[in-house]
């Protein structure tokens, strides 16, 4: 029993019992769990191969050629073993566009559309489990559009997928864990002249110390101390950082920050800036998954129970995309949600099930122990929430700068959905993935409110861009033809894949 490589949408299955959208940690597990119960499992993902961000090319890595992805890194490969060996279609290269819930009556099945290899086609599940995972949150500061300026997540894929180290003087900038984890992994691959920048709060808050007896306890004691020494013995690491620009005229050549010792200029032919993750919530919100604000996590996340569901009967979300846990979190609570998924459908004995999901939540407890002190360690300064230079570009995709918002926000919108009609800040190709968050953290400064009382965007699908002729390519449903040619196809006989000339 092996995986199916499904490389076009035509290849899939018209209806599944479970469609997991990501192949990540979460989306690996929880198609491992679900096809143990022999249903007929599809698992769609944007990436060429099983891995997600965490685990990218775990199938391809070898340990003894990149040692220097570190042992954390080399845990999936266990579960990049069993989700190919696992009873489910593998759709790599898949873009999903849209999630339409099953809402009417008698009708349990939703529709995802979906496209590969050029194809869009609209499949049917009576199960969703969104492992759509995490991404950068962003980090607008003067520069950082030039080139040569990246996310260290970016950094990290080019790592990953192809072993690329940056040339020249490199200067990693923001907060967070993955800021020193890609440090230690450059240090290993070979990289000089490294800078860390690093713009957490102070320390010793209360809020901080508060959450450390459950870090020390936590299985991320040891790997921290020692990121933390390997980085500081290794390169330059200054702390406190309040402020920061990018200077260049064609490309990034160097960084101007300030501490409370004063302002420095260093060298900086790579730029790589991070500000923690957020959970990528695009999918979620437009398939109708309500919202909520995490403020120690300073993201919105789908709201979901402790199994993952959703107030949307059937669909359910794993993983970072449910709020950030990390990698082997992540992968059991899609375990979880798959067990979950299973019991709604009657699939598995309630008391089965109950107790599969009680043991694997008592397992992630352990990796979600001394969260809160991460969260609170890490937390991002507000000047880097909130540019204060109008001349900051927040829309990458329509160029548009903190000063235009604040000039749009003082007419009144009541929040960004309406804010978009007045300078089209989320309209872009993006989204608002680039956008959405800072947004939202300008507005509740103007007004005075929090984030979670301004919100964020509402998304629609297509929540990815998708062609015309591949929508034209979909099946024709019996109410599109009757829209088109006035007639029933049901009485004239006309088929869903066909349309007259």
């Amino acid at each position: 029993m092996s995986v199916r490589l499904v490389f076009s949408a035509e290849d899939l299955l018209p209806v599944y019992d479970l469609v997991v959208i990501g192949a990540g940690p979460a989306g690996m597990a929880a198609a491992v769990e679900a096809s143990k119960a022999g249903v007929r499992v599809a698992v769609l993902d944007e990436n060429p191969r099983p891995g997600g961000q965490i685990y990218r090319e775990i199938t391809r890595n070898r340990p003894d050629e990149r040692t220097y992805l570190g042992a954390d890194y080399w845990k999936g490969r266990e579960l990049a073993n069993a989700f190919t060996e696992c009873n489910a279609d593998h759709a790599a290269k898949a873009t999903v566009w849209s999630i339409d819930p099953a809402e009417a009556p008698g009708n349990d099945r939703h529709r995802v559309g979906v496209t590969a290899a050029g194809i869009a086609r609209m499949i049917e599940t009576p199960a969703v489990i969104l492992a759509t995972g995490a991404q950068e949150r962003p980090m607008p500061v003067p520069g950082w559009t030039l080139p040569g300026v990246m996310t260290a997540g970016a950094a990290q894929i080019a790592l990953k997928s192809s072993g690329l180290v940056p040339s020249g003087p490199i200067v990693l900038a923001g907060c967070g864990p993955l800021l020193y984890l890609l440090a230690g992994q450059l240090i290993d691959a070979g990289a000089s002249n490294l800078t860390l920048l690093d713009t957490s709060q102070s320390t010793f808050r209360w809020n901080v110390l508060r959450g450390l007896p459950g870090f020390v306890l936590s299985p991320y004691l040891a790997k921290g101390l020692g990121l933390l020494f390997k980085t500081r013995r290794s390169i330059r690491v200054v702390t406190g950082v309040r402020s920061l620009e990018v200077l260049g005229r064609d490309r990034a050549e160097s960084v101007r920050f300030a501490t409370a010792r004063g302002t420095e200029t260093i060298d900086a032919a790579t730029v790589l800036l991070h500000q923690g993750v957020i959970p990528s919530i695009n999918l979620a919100s437009a398939a109708g998954c309500p919202l909520i604000w995490n403020e120690a996590q300073r993201a919105f996340e789908p709201e979901a129970d402790a199994v993952g569901r959703t107030p949307k009967q059937g669909i359910l979300i794993a993983g970072d995309g449910a709020g950030i846990g990390g990698a082997q979190a992540a992968e059991i609570a899609g375990r979880i949600a798959a067990v979950a998924a299973l019991a709604d459908q009657g699939r598995m004995p309630r008391d089965a099930s109950a107790a599969s999901i009680e043991r694997l939540r008592q397992q992630r407890e352990k990796f979600l122990r001394g969260r809160s002190f991460l969260d609170a360690l890490y937390a991002p300064r507000q000047v880097f929430l909130v540019p204060a230079d109008p001349e900051t570009i927040v829309c990458r995709c329509e160029e548009i700068p903190a000063g235009k918002l604040r000039e749009a926000i003082a007419l009144g919108p009541p929040g960004p959905n309406q804010l978009k009609t007045f300078v089209r800040c989320g309209m872009g190709p993006c989204q608002g993935r680039l956008c959405a968050s800072t947004v939202t953290e300008i507005m509740a400064t103007e007004r005075g409110l929090s984030p979670g009382e301004v919100g964020t965007y509402r998304l629609r699908s297509p929540v990815k861009p998708v062609r015309l002729a591949e929508l034209a390519g979909l099946p024709h449903a019996p109410r599109a033809l009757k829209a088109v040619t006035g007639r029933d196809p049901v009485d004239h006989h006309l088929n869903e894949t066909e349309l007259p000339s």
